[in-house]
C-alpha cells in the first residue's frame, strides 16, 4: 500500500504540473478575479493621480446636434480645439471617422474638421481612431484627416475580449490585416512618455467614470467660458466616445458607469479610459513568475502523503482555500496576478482524495474483518473493534452488566443417541435460533460451553437498562423454544428444555486470556452468580431464575414469581425470582 500511495502522489504531482501549463482552469481564475475586483472596489478602491476625462455623446446629444454623426465634422473639430486650448495633455477619439470627403454635399465641412485637428495638435497630441469591420478588415479613413493628424497619430480602438466575452486585458499584440498594430490607448500613452506593455486592466484603480456631454463642451467653447473648460481638461488626458445605451457596449468585470450603477455593460470608451488610467499611473497588473503557482500546486499535491482525521482534513481544505484567495487578493493590491484555481483544485484532490482513499481502504478492511471474524465475535464486539473503542490489550475495566447463562437440560442423554455429526448439526440448529435473539436485544455472546451459552448485556455497548434487555431476550428465547418443541413433537422427537440464569452487577469487562489468544468477556462475582442461578433452575422448576438485582430493574415484572432466599454454592443466600413461558408450580422439577 505504501508504494501505491507513493505512486498516486507522483501521478498527482505530474497532473499538477500539466494543469499549471494548461488553460483548463483559466475560467475559474477569471471568475475569482472578477469577484476580487468587485470586493476591492467596494472596500479598497485606490485613487489615481493622473485622471482621464470622458467627453461623451448620448441620446440627449443627438437631440441637440441635429446632423447625422457622419456630418459632425464641425463639432469634432471644435471639441478638439476646446480641449487643447484648455490644457489637455492628450486627446483621443473613440469614434468612427468618415471614409470620404463630404465637400460635395456640405461644402466646408471637411475644412472644419481638418482645421480642428491642425489647431489642436499644435499644443496637444491628437490620436485618431482606426476601427475594423465584422470581417476584421480595417475601415478606411479619409486620408486628409490622417495627414492632418501627422505621423504615429492613429491607433486601433480595440481591446482583447476573453472567451467569456468580458474585457479584462490590455494587449497591443492584436492582429489586424495579418500584422501587429498599435492601439488608440497605447499611442496616447506613448505621446505622454509612458511605457506600453500588456497585462490585466486594474479595475481597482480609480472611481467609476462620469462623462461631460459633448454639447456642454461646445457650449462652453462658443460662449468663451474658458474657466469651465480649464477646470474640466487642464492637465488631463481626454477621450471622446459614445455613451449611448445600446451602441459600442462591452462586458466588464465591474461597473464603471457612474451615472448608471445597474448597467450590465460599459461603453467601450470607458474601458479604453480605464486601460489608459493604468498606463498613466501604476501600470497594468502583471502575472507573477510562472514558477510560483507551479511550486504552490506541487506543494499542495504533496499533501496527499498526509492522512489527517476527517475533521482536520476539512479544516485544512478550508484554510488552504481561504489562504489562496487571500494571497491572490493581496497580490492584486500589489499589481500582481496570482492564479490559484489550480492550487485550490490540487489541494482538494490531495486532501479530499486521500480521505476518500483511506475511507475506501477502511471499508475494505472492515468487510474483510467481518468476513474473517464475524462468526467469532458478537456484533457489538465487532463494532467496538472496527471503531477502535475496544482496547486491544489484555485487561479490563469495571462496568455494570447483566450476565446470562443458558444450558440445555438432558443434553448428555440426548447426545448419547446421536452421532458426532448429528450432535454438531443439532447444536448448530439450536444456536442458530438462540444467538440472533440475544444479538437482536443488544446482547453479546461471550462464549459457547458445549451446549451452554454465556452472554452479557450492557458491555461493550452501554445500554440504558441491560437487565430489561436480558429479561426480554430470555422471554424471546423461551417463546422460540416452544415453537421448536412443537416442531420436534410433530416429528415424534423428545422436546427440548433449557435453563437460564440472570444476575446483574459490576464486573471486569475486557480481553481475557494470553497475549497470543484471548477473548472478550466479563468476570467477577456477577458472572459466578449468574452461572449458579442457571443451575438453580433444575431445583426450582422454572426455565428462568433471576436475582433481585435484575428483578428490581424491571418495569414490567409480569410473570415473575418470588422464590425467596435460596442458598447458592460458594455464595451467601440470595433472593431469587422464577419465570416460565408456561405456568409451573414453584417446586416442580424440570425433566
Amino acid at each position: 500500500m505504501t508504494m501505491t500511495r507513493a505512486g498516486v502522489a507522483i501521478c498527482l504531482l505530474l497532473f499538477a504540473a500539466g494543469l499549471n501549463y494548461s488553460d483548463g482552469l483559466r475560467p475559474l481564475d477569471l471568475k475569482l478575479l472578477d469577484a476580487q475586483f468587485k470586493a476591492l472596489r467596494t472596500h479598497a478602491l485606490r485613487p489615481v493621480k493622473n485622471e482621464v476625462v470622458i467627453v461623451g455623446f448620448d441620446e440627449d446629444t443627438t437631440g441637440v446636434l441635429r446632423e447625422p454623426f457622419t456630418l459632425w465634422h464641425a463639432h469634432l473639430g471644435k471639441f478638439m480645439q476646446a480641449a487643447a486650448g484648455a490644457g489637455a495633455t492628450v486627446i483621443g477619439l473613440d469614434v468612427v471617422l468618415p471614409d470620404r470627403s463630404y465637400e460635395a454635399i456640405a461644402p466646408g465641412y471637411d475644412r472644419k474638421l481638418l482645421t480642428g485637428i491642425l489647431i489642436a495638435r499644435r499644443t496637444t497630441p491628437v490620436i485618431l481612431p482606426l476601427t475594423v469591420d465584422q470581417a476584421g478588415v480595417t475601415r478606411p479613413v479619409y486620408p486628409s484627416f490622417l495627414a492632418a493628424a501627422g505621423k504615429d497619430a492613429t491607433g486601433y480602438a480595440l481591446l482583447p475580449v476573453d472567451a467569456d466575452g468580458v474585457v479584462r486585458r490590455f494587449d497591443e499584440r492584436i492582429q489586424v490585416d495579418e500584422s501587429t498594430v498599435s492601439t488608440l490607448v497605447g499611442q496616447m500613452a506613448r505621446r505622454l512618455g509612458k511605457p506600453v506593455g500588456e497585462g490585466l486592466i486594474d479595475f481597482t484603480a480609480g472611481a467609476a467614470f462620469n462623462f461631460i456631454p459633448l454639447q456642454s463642451v461646445l457650449e462652453w467653447y462658443d460662449s468663451g467660458d474658458s474657466a469651465k473648460l480649464q477646470l474640466a481638461f487642464d492637465g488631463k488626458a481626454v477621450m471622446l466616445g459614445s455613451v449611448l445605451k445600446f451602441e459600442d457596449r462591452l462586458a466588464a468585470p465591474v461597473n464603471l458607469v457612474a451615472w448608471d450603477p445597474a448597467a450590465p455593460n460599459a461603453p467601450g470608451v470607458l474601458l479604453h479610459a480605464q486601460a489608459l488610467r493604468n498606463l498613466l499611473n501604476d501600470g497594468l497588473i502583471q502575472p507573477v513568475a510562472k514558477w510560483i503557482p507551479m511550486a504552490l500546486a506541487l506543494a499542495a499535491g504533496l499533501l496527499w502523503l498526509w492522512a489527517p482525521p476527517p475533521a482536520v482534513a476539512l479544516a485544512v481544505i478550508a484554510f488552504l482555500w481561504a489562504g489562496c484567495v487571500g494571497a491572490s487578493t493581496l497580490a492584486l493590491t500589489k499589481g500582481l496576478e496570482l492564479p490559484v484555481a489550480n492550487v485550490m483544485l490540487i489541494a482538494l484532490i490531495a486532501v479530499g482524495g486521500r480521505q476518500l482513499w483511506e475511507t475506501v481502504l477502511n471499508l475494505r478492511e472492515r468487510r474483510r474483518l467481518r468476513r474473517s471474524f464475524g462468526g467469532y465475535v458478537s456484533p457489538a464486539v465487532m463494532r467496538g473493534i472496527l471503531a477502535g473503542t475496544l482496547n486491544p490489550s489484555l485487561g479490563g475495566t469495571k462496568q455494570f452488566a447483566c450476565v446470562l447463562f443458558s444450558d440445555i437440560r438432558g443434553y448428555t442423554t440426548r447426545s448419547e443417541r446421536m452421532t458426532p455429526e448429528q450432535t454438531i448439526a443439532f447444536l448448530n440448529d439450536y444456536f442458530d435460533r438462540i444467538v440472533p435473539i440475544i444479538h437482536d436485544h443488544g446482547g453479546t455472546v461471550v462464549s459457547f460451553m458445549g451446549d451452554g451459552i454465556m452472554a452479557v448485556f450492557g458491555v461493550p455497548q452501554p445500554m440504558s437498562n441491560p437487565c430489561a434487555a436480558a429479561f426480554d431476550a430470555t422471554r424471546a428465547m423461551l417463546q422460540n423454544l416452544c415453537e421448536l418443541n412443537a416442531g420436534l413433537a410433530a416429528k415424534g422427537e423428545i422436546p427440548l428444555e433449557i435453563g437460564v440464569g440472570l444476575h446483574a452487577g459490576e464486573g471486569v469487562a475486557g480481553h481475557i486470556g494470553a497475549a497470543t489468544r484471548h477473548e472478550y468477556s466479563v468476570i467477577g462475582d456477577v458472572t459466578n452468580v449468574a452461572s449458579r442461578l442457571e443451575g438453580l433452575t433444575k431445583e426450582v422448576g422454572y426455565h428462568l431464575v433471576c436475582s433481585h438485582a435484575v428483578a428490581d430493574r424491571l418495569e414490567n415484572r409480569d410473570g415473575l414469581v418470588p422464590l425467596g432466599a435460596r442458598a447458592i454454592k460458594g455464595h451467601s443466600a440470595l433472593e431469587v425470582f422464577g419465570y416460565d413461558a408456561i405456568e409451573k408450580t414453584p417446586e416442580k422439577p424440570l425433566s
